[in-house]
């Protein structure tokens, strides 16, 4: 299962988390994490792209993390809220078989 783990202060991101895999085929056909996968580095590349918003990314195999340095600028707190929307839509498609999305205020 893929749990990703957001969390977010007075309504600004600090950071993203995604572990695992989904375990939905075998690699390589896993529809779920290929979309998983396809919409966080979507969002990775547009926040480079589209913003002046600082923040650093690790990741490896089945691990992504994006920690935010600064308060997000509106584009950067849209491309975020799409992420979530897009990550929330496939864990309810699949009845959070797959794919958990844990939001926290801290």
């Amino acid at each position: 299962m893929i749990t990703i783990t957001v969390k977010k202060r007075n309504g600004n991101y600090l950071e993203f988390v995604s572990k695992g895999h989904a375990g939905y085929a075998e690699e390589g056909q896993d529809i779920v994490c290929a979309a998983v996968s396809a919409l966080i580095i979507t969002t990775v590349n547009s926040l480079e792209k589209f913003t002046d918003d600082k923040f650093d990314v690790q990741e490896k195999d089945g691990f992504v993390s994006i920690h935010f340095r600064n308060d997000l600028s509106e584009r950067g707190m849209l491309l975020m809220d799409s992420l979530i929307l897009g990550l929330t839509e496939i864990e309810h498609s699949y009845n959070n078989r797959y794919l958990t999305v844990k939001v926290k205020e801290v």
